[in-house]
């Protein structure tokens, strides 16, 4: 299988390295020089559990004309920066290439082929002038819900910090001929990966920890572990899950963890930086809209009160439209 990831980061890098070592063709295209002249020279390094795996058979460019039309496209940069790669990805399509999103939060297509009475709905705090919608067909997409944690940790270097499944499902919840082999492709790659059913349910299971703990973390820059740990912090997180719960119990959504169950799901990973916090050290913008914004819109259309949500998305709003003005250019 041509599979061209879009962004080799924590999870692009972990993807597109196993991928590699099982017999697929892979390419990056990735912007930040030093990391893809890393990749080049030396391979990819994907380090878990004191082990290191280093991918070398894949390609690495800052193009998309080059890699041609491919079978899959996996999305790996954050959703902020999807409107900016619009309409270059368009050269990597083919008749029947797919698009896999491994997005947090809510996506763009979240009410594409969902039967409910908000059927095509566009997110716009996700696609405000719907450009993705355009320029990435509906029926190409297959959602993918990312549960490891990882970093880059140095140039051509991944650590997986725990996690390693990629369950994977169509819009309107069907077992196609296509999600399935690609949850097979994801499997022989070394992944845990089902065919969900419900890929919504998981989106919100998923939306729980990322409204929360990112936007929180981003502010206090406090690790999983020091957020679950502190009984204040500990208190906002579960005020802001409890808000986005009757928000998906409205969209139709069946939780099937209670909230503290979550949270002592996130202290358990330890005291690891969210990807928000990892991006404020950085420099770079924040994934609020898809993260928290979204979910505030979702909040409106149901007629949910999210005083929570909405104290912590201001504040957080206002660090990024800092870290927006200066933010380094590329992925």
């Amino acid at each position: 299988m041509r599979i061209c990831i879009v962004g080799a980061g924590a999870i692009g890098g972990m993807l597109g390295a196993g991928l590699a070592q099982a017999g697929e063709t892979v390419t990056f295209i990735e912007k930040n020089r030093r990391h893809a002249d890393a990749i080049r020279t030396d391979g990819l390094r994907v380090e878990r559990d004191g082990e290191t795996q280093v991918a070398r058979n894949v390609a690495v460019t800052d193009s998309f004309a080059e890699p041609g039309e491919q079978d899959l496209v996996i999305l790996a940069v954050k959703a902020h920066y999807i409107p900016s790669i619009l309409p270059d990805l368009r050269q990597l399509f083919g008749p029947s290439t797919m698009v896999m999103t491994v997005q947090n939060g809510v996506p763009w297509w979240y009410f594409y082929r969902s039967g409910g009475p908000y059927e095509g709905r566009t997110i716009a705090a996700v696609d405000p002038d719907g450009s993705i919608d355009r320029n990435i067909e509906r029926e190409r997409i297959v959602g993918c819900i990312v549960y490891p944690a990882g970093e880059v940790t140095a140039p051509g270097v991944v650590h997986v910090v725990e996690g390693n499944r990629f369950s994977v499902g169509e819009l309107d919840g069907s077992h196609s001929e296509r999600v399935e082999a690609l949850s097979q492709t994801l499997v022989r790659a070394g992944f845990k990966s089902f065919v969900l059913d419900d890929i919504r349910a998981e989106i919100w299971l998923k939306l729980w920890g990322n409204l929360s703990f990112n936007p929180i973390s981003a502010l206090t820059r406090g690790t999983l572990a020091g957020i679950c740990r502190n009984p204040k912090t500990r208190e906002l997180a579960a005020a802001m899950m409890a808000e986005a719960q009757q928000i998906g119990e409205k969209l139709g959504i069946t939780f099937r963890h209670t909230i503290e169950k979550r949270i002592a799901g996130a202290e358990a990973v330890g005291e690891h930086k969210t990807s928000m916090l990892q991006d404020v050290e950085a420099g770079r913008p924040l994934e609020i809209e898809a993260l928290v914004g979204a979910v505030v819109e979702l909040g409106r259309l149901t007629g949910t009160p999210t005083p929570h949500i909405d104290s912590v998305y201001a504040c957080a709003s206002f660090l990024n439209d800092s870290l927006v003005a200066n933010a380094p250019s590329g992925l």
